[in-house]
């Protein structure tokens, strides 16, 4: 017999999550015999508790293909984590309510572990429950798999930023004194724990003397001293210095550089201000005119410059996600297997979800050069294929045309849910 489907986002937004639930949602729509009503949770797992659902039915294939080419998560997202058995328990009560039998559940490691703690309380009550964890992460940190959709538009999007700045700093660079002209760039980007980001704007480079021209990566220790020297070798060499810095860099004791007070759902620091930080150093040291910036929420809501090779992975996830569900697999995560690097082909996989939840894939030390400060050809070789082509949106009116979406809520079947932060 048919049962229903409900899907639901956890975590950051990444340029083209809306692309993986569009091949979800279009390729359900292909297997009546196995899904009989699929609902979306607004707002992830915070709306499974509250039963705050939608019927997806209501977007039609135009709406759905407009999804593809959206920013942000559509139907909302939180950080939340489920720290007691009672949480886990409503879950299951909402299922149970609503007839799921499918739950695909889009999001990186720590949605993982959700999917996981449902599994179990499913199987100890004998509930028929197939989970599937759809992968997504900017920070490309998911294990088992060759990439993570999400990273590669930001890979994209981080290195043509850098390309941009370089020249811009390069024209402006040639004053006759430290401070009559600038000197330094600082950009920071994200990456709580590993660096692919950082590492992935050395793809800017083509050649010796072009930005970036340092790399702070989390899985290199921050020594300051070295680090002030290779600024001042690098201004010395080439006029001026582009650096790009991951947000979780430590130094020799293993200590942030910079983090603020606040944590969120999971106990991750916030983190952010590394860049000015490092700026003043420079300043100090050096007596260089530096900017920095701070790519934040910019690199991941960046849909107006893709890489269709990310836009392909995303949507081949969602697609296979249903495939894999109405084979009868579960507790599995999805993944982009290599096949070869040229031409760069790939096919979507599987993994049992307790290889994954919470294991993070640092990046690897063939792929940091012998300074620390950059990256090398290996890391190049895997970095390039996942950047190419071009997928805009449309564009009216000069600007990109995203959907706005606004949604109905079903009317819920439960006695109200009370959250406790």
């Amino acid at each position: 017999m048919p049962m229903n489907a409900l899907y639901a986002q956890s975590g950051g937004a990444t340029p083209v999550i809306n692309a993986s639930v569009a091949g979800l949602l279009l390729t359900a729509r292909q297997y009546p015999a196995h899904f009989e009503r699929f609902f979306a949770a607004q707002n992830g797992i915070l709306g499974v508790l509250g039963e705050a659902l939608i019927d997806t039915s209501v977007l039609s294939v135009r709406e759905l293909n407009q999804l593809k080419s959206t920013p942000g998560g559509a139907f909302g997202s939180c950080r939340h984590k489920l720290k007691n058995p009672d949480q886990v328990q409503r879950l299951l009560t909402v299922l149970q309510a609503w007839n799921i039998g499918y739950f695909f559940y889009h999001g990186g490691k720590d949605a993982a572990q959700t999917c996981m703690q449902l599994s179990e309380l499913a199987r100890a009550a004998n509930y028929p429950l197939q989970l599937i964890h759809i992968p997504k992460t900017i920070n490309n940190d998911l294990p088992l798999t060759d990439c993570s959709p999400g990273f590669a538009s930001v890979a994209k999007y981080v290195a043509t930023s850098v390309r941009e700045v370089g020249l811009d700093l390069a024209s402006m660079a040639n004053g006759l004194t430290k401070d009559s002209s600038s000197k330094v760039f600082v950009l920071e980007v994200m990456g709580r724990h590993v660096g692919w980001i950082a590492a992935a704007s050395a793809l800017a480079c083509r050649g010796a003397g072009e930005p970036p021209h340092l790399l702070l990566l989390p899985e290199v220790p921050f020594d300051s001293a070295r680090f002030i020297a290779a600024v001042q070798d690098t201004v010395d060499r080439y006029g001026y210095a582009v650096i790009v810095v991951a947000e979780g860099v430590r130094d020799t004791l293993g200590d942030l550089l910079s983090e603020t007070a606040e944590r969120d759902a999971f106990g991750h620091v916030q983190l952010g201000g590394v860049a000015p930080l490092l700026v003043e150093q420079i300043r100090a040291a050096t007596g260089f005119k530096c900017h920095w910036a701070v790519a934040d929420y910019l690199q991941r809501a960046a849909r107006h410059l893709v890489s269709a090779t990310d836009l392909a992975h995303a949507v081949a996830v969602g697609e296979a996600a249903v495939q894999f569900a109405v084979a009868g697999q579960s507790e599995i995560m999805l993944t982009i297997e290599r096949l070869s690097d040229i031409p760069y082909t790939w096919e979507v996989g599987a993994v049992p979800l307790a290889n994954v939840a919470n294991i993070e894939k640092p990046l690897p030390a063939e792929f940091i050069d012998a300074g620390g400060f950059g990256i090398t050809a290996d890391a190049i070789r895997y970095l390039q294929p996942l950047i190419i082509g071009e997928a805009a949106p449309p564009f009216v009116d000069g600007l990109p045309d995203y959907g706005a979406w606004q949604w109905r809520l079903e009317t819920p079947k439960l006695p109200p849910y009370i959250h406790v932060n």
